[in-house]
């Protein structure tokens, strides 16, 4: 049992605080990017983006957490529907994570990626993780090591404890929606998703009630960092201080990076809908909004 593993004091860790503990005994950091591209049939479609760790680089000793067939359902109705426990516990301890360990995640994007995996692991009962503050985009931008090549996690034992609250289901937002449970809903997608110009499922707009607060907007566009918490609560305005915040995206992805941000400026009520817009619009009878 590793009882020295880094300790951390925010879900939210500096370039500067991993650089100064690369290579810390109990220490795992993964990255957890995924690649997204349109279809021909004007949908997002996802790759994996181990091929881009391997020949680009990634920083070192990190180890790939692949959310697309590891940290995900594959039998799931929708792309990136969580794995249930058993899956979730095989999935972390091939990672190289047990009970003691102190898990960074990153990701080549704006953070959406790393938090869903932050997310995952907090839903399933563990705080001992944290996300880097800018990615491998801030790491590169400072010039910081880079490594090519596999690296192969030790594999180890994790046992989850289901937290149930973190998450939502649709008979939950439709509860919101109708007026019968008081939270408040926030859509992660951008600008042009939210307001139905651009669809890339079955139906465009977003959810009755809810407000924008697109997953890239929660950073500085030219180093990824999360905006200062004073901006994140600009930002987050309609929603802060509600009995509980609902937040979701296309898929439960975008959604886990507001969660993050909720979570940064101090909310503790506040959950994910998995199924997001992927359910909702699905179904013709459930209320979207446009403009």
């Amino acid at each position: 049992m590793v009882t020295d593993a880094p300790v951390l004091a925010s879900q939210l860790v500096s370039t500067q605080w991993l650089a100064d503990h690369l290579g810390a005994d109990g220490l795992v950091i993964a990255d957890a990017s995924v690649a997204s591209f349109l279809r021909p049939d004007g949908r997002v479609g996802y790759l994996s983006g181990h091929e881009q760790y391997l020949l680009e680089g990634h920083i070192p000793g990190a180890v790939f957490a692949d959310l697309i067939e590891e940290f995900s359902d594959p039998e799931g109705s929708y792309p990136f529907t969580r794995p249930d426990t058993a899956r979730f516990e095989a999935a972390a301890g091939a990672l190289g994570v047990d009970n003691d360990t102190t898990l960074v995640l990153y990701d080549t994007a704006v953070g959406q990626w790393a938090s869903r995996v932050w997310w995952l692991f907090r839903a399933f009962g563990y705080d001992r993780v944290a996300v880097l503050d800018g990615g491998l985009t801030k790491w590169k931008a400072e010039g910081r090591e880079l490594e090519l090549g596999h690296v192969e996690p030790t594999p180890a034992v994790f046992t989850a404890v289901e937290r149930p609250e973190l998450w939502v289901e649709k008979a939950d937002v439709e509860a919101v929606v109708r007026g019968e449970r008081e939270a408040a809903l926030v859509c992660a997608t951008p600008p042009k998703e939210y307001s139905g110009e651009f669809v890339t499922r079955a139906r465009g707009g977003h959810i009755p009630g809810s407000s924008s607060v697109p997953a890239g907007f929660l950073v500085d566009r030219d180093s990824n960092a999360v905006l200062d918490p004073e901006a994140l609560r600009e930002k987050l305005a309609p929603a802060l201080g509600a009995p509980q915040i609902i937040t979701y995206c296309g898929g439960g992805i975008a959604a886990t990076a507001a969660a993050l941000a909720l979570t940064l400026v101090g909310e503790r009520s506040v959950a994910v809908y998995d199924g997001s817009l992927n359910e909702w619009a699905a179904d013709p009878e459930a209320p979207l909004i446009t403009g």
